[in-house]
């Protein structure tokens, strides 16, 4: 960890740019102050070399990087003397702009040559190489430099980062500073995504009436999109409402009338199914509403190939020696008479017999078939289950561009797949605006069958589309519940079928794939790191890295992800020569280490030992091993399944150690052996669904530490995840 010494304010100049994220404005610099040469780092967006710069912070001690400024706050100071201009214009801050030119520019206008590049730029046209096009390219980036310094100077006296100054600049331009000091709340939405409390701290300096109508919208929408983070793509209006209100401490008659403003001018949007108002942001209403009419569409729409379904049916049967299920005869029938349908069924039910049974049958048709799945484990698991190739749902759609979070992709409404069928697996885990960019890059006739557990926890993002789609009665849907023969002899599955049924798990016998070992305290934390590291490695021949994930409920705690991967990092992994590390705040990243990707980042570039295709993209719940560990230049690079790759310093954050995962992130994953603790579980983690996903995690083997009280404890709490959606309503609404 960086140690952190008293604040303070240095002068200097700037001598060498040694890195700089364009997105963020992160800034590694050299500048020098009384003689000395200091090493900077911070947000210093657009800071040239020659530039003179009072930095505001701190010195810390990093344990890699030794010395450095942790600049809070910059203040620039263009150069004034002629000399000191001719090295700024040098540096390449101006386009088209060398040493040459810069040379030039100076002999002829001396110290005057800022001012002649930002209001006269034509004057430079007298210089031989500068054309009119290239002093007005100069004189613009010139302004553009000086409004974003402006920008973060004024961001700067609220201590607001140089990332939401710059990002902000690029969506208001020169007028960023007018508009944020007239509307302070502009921060808290696109493109800075600052806090309400910031925006509102700012207002209040500014003496904006509590009541002011720009705030109450602001709360309003920072209402709804915290509620995003919970699963919500909407909320009824009284709730809305009722929270604003308490949240902001103004009248319910002016949040009331505040409401009908926005939604009069299309700020938000609403519907009414249930005797309820239903308030929704836009870019969520056109999700729901695009996904509900695509789904009815393709219900509506003429499907060949149905009629013909036994007879193929048949021939599958001969051709492979197998006797499907009723029901798994059902379901490849209803695949092949309609062009939307879902399969859901628990663990055993056979969803993996019937799907295969579907792809053989399009194949008998001529159908192109596009296998996909939201995550990379769970894409590789679909393609070891079916023998064919699967991908993500990113990687089928083929990312084009991101920003603040925002994904467009190649495959779209203009660009569509080349597929008759799209199979989706682990369709719980789908939030509605990724599944909206799928159905829009769908041909007017190409099938797709939504595969999942509907039992399974539901998407990270906002809305429960399978449970939607499912709950419409719409949408042609086949539930298998039979467990079969051979799955009903593991006591994995039959305990995942009682725990979601609210049964108490049964115990196994000695031999038994299940177990629950009661234990407590700091007890139980030592026990679970036993068997990772030494308990089933010799009675199972486990890889503690390969094979074994335990899976916590949640992070806290010292039954919590982080407290259990500290200790199983100590056991596994512990500090030794060659073996390099980076410490990152509260978490160490070690050459050795097993580590997941907690967010989607489409920017990580990858390439494959085997010399394939290179390519860019990381997703959520990807996991892999640390192979290397640039200390110096605070890289790392990854191996995840046939891939290496690289995360350089501004992206390490991203990486979190999985020795112990939370159940949410192993959502689409299978692991030969899971461990799951259950104790001190937080009250709004205790519920049977989070249970059974964990469960249902499990392969060869599962076992439960802790108290078996608390599992009973999670097996009769019903209380799921309650998610607002209209998407069922919306689908049934045949007026759309």
């Amino acid at each position: 960890m960086a140690q952190e010494q008293e604040w303070q304010t240095l002068s200097g100049t700037v001598e060498n740019i040694v890195y700089c994220n364009e997105e963020n404005g992160y800034t590694v610099l050299e500048f020098s102050s009384g003689g000395d040469l200091y090493t900077a780092v911070g947000e210093l967006s657009d800071v040239n070399v020659g530039e003179d710069v009072t930095l505001h912070g701190r010195f810390v001690t990093h344990p890699s990087f030794g010395e450095q400024f942790r600049v809070e706050a910059c203040e620039v100071r263009m150069p004034e003397s002629a000399t000191a201009i001719r090295r700024y214009l040098a540096s390449g801050a101006l386009p088209y702009i060398g040493k040459a030119l810069a040379g030039r520019i100076v002999d002829v206008f001396g110290a005057d040559a800022l001012e002649v590049i930002a209001s006269d730029p034509m004057a430079l046209t007298k210089i031989k190489g500068i054309t009119p096009e290239k002093a007005l390219a100069a004189s613009n980036e010139f302004k553009r430099i000086f409004g974003v310094r402006e920008a973060i100077g004024y961001l700067a006296r609220y201590n607001l980062p140089a990332s939401a100054a710059v990002a902000l600049f690029r969506q208001y331009g020169p007028d960023t500073v007018e508009v944020v000091s007239h509307n302070p709340y502009v921060l808290c939405g696109y493109p800075a995504y600052q806090d309400f409390g910031v925006a509102d701290a700012i207002a209040q300096s500014m003496s904006l009436e509590y009541d002011a109508r720009e705030r109450v919208c602001a709360g309003l929408l920072f209402v709804l999109r915290h509620n995003l983070q919970n699963g919500h793509a909407c909320l009824p209006q009284d709730k809305l409402c009722g929270a604003a209100s308490g949240f902001l401490g103004v009248e319910p008659e002016t949040v009331a009338s505040t409401l009908a403003f926005m939604l009069e001018n299309n700020d938000l949007c609403a519907v009414e199914y249930r005797e309820k108002a239903w308030v929704y942001l836009p870019e969520y209403m056109r999700a729901e509403l695009s996904v509900a009419r695509h789904l009815r569409w393709l219900i509506k729409y003429p499907c060949a190939g149905g009629e013909h379904a036994e007879k193929t049916i048949a021939r599958i049967e001969a051709a492979q020696g197998i006797t499907y299920a009723p029901l798994q005869r059902e379901a490849i029938a209803a695949a092949l008479g309609a062009n939307a349908l879902v399969l859901t069924g628990g663990p055993g039910t056979g969803k993996t017999t019937a799907v295969n049974g579907m792809l053989a049958a399009f194949e008998q048709n001529g159908d192109r078939v596009a296998l996909a799945a939201p995550t990379g484990r769970a894409a590789k698991r679909l393609s070891e289950l079916t023998g064919r190739k699967a991908k993500t749902i990113h990687r089928l759609l083929e990312v084009d561009y991101t920003n603040n979070d925002t994904v467009r992709f190649i495959h779209n409404e203009k660009n569509l797949l080349k597929c008759d069928v799209v199979v989706i697996d682990e369709m719980s885990m789908v939030d509605v605006m990724l599944f909206e960019s799928l159905l829009l890059a769908l041909k007017p006739q190409c099938k797709i069958i939504m595969v999942g557990d509907e039992d399974q926890l539901p998407s990270v993002g906002a809305g429960n589309v399978l449970g939607g789609v499912i709950a419409s009665g719409v949408v042609p849907t086949i539930r298998l519940r039979d467990i079969f023969r051979q799955a009903a002899e593991s006591m994995i599955v039959f305990n995942a079928h009682r725990i979601v049924t609210g049964q108490l798990p049964g115990k196994g016998s000695r031999d038994s794939d299940f177990f629950m070992l009661e234990s407590d305290g700091e007890a139980c934390q030592q026990l679970v790191c036993d068997l990772v590291c030494r308990r089933l490695p010799q009675s199972y021949g486990f890889d503690p890295f390969e094979d074994i994930q335990v899976l916590c409920p949640s992070k806290i705690g010292p039954l919590g992800t982080v407290a259990l991967n500290a200790a199983l990092q100590q056991r596994l992994n512990p500090p030794a020569p060659g073996r390099p590390q980076l410490n990152i705040r509260d978490k160490i990243l070690r050459v050795g280490d097993k580590v997941m990707q907690v967010r989607n980042n489409y920017d990580i570039p990858y390439t494959r030992p085997d010399g394939g295709e290179e390519g860019a993209g990381a997703f959520n719940g990807d996991m892999g091993v640390i192979v290397d560990v640039d200390v110096r230049g605070g890289s790392v690079t990854v191996r995840s399944e046939d891939r290496l790759l690289v995360y350089t310093a501004e992206h390490v954050r991203e990486l979190e150690p999985a020795y112990a995962v939370t159940i949410h992130k192993s959502q689409g994953s299978e692991f030969p052996a899971v461990i799951i603790p259950v104790m001190d579980v937080p009250p709004k983690l205790c519920y049977r669904n989070l249970l059974y996903t964990g469960v249902t995690r499990a392969k060869t083997l599962c076992i439960l530490a802790g108290h078996s009280a608390e599992v009973a404890q999670m097996v009769r709490s019903v209380r799921r995840n309650k998610r607002f959606s209209c998407l069922a309503d919306l689908i049934r609404d045949e007026t759309l």
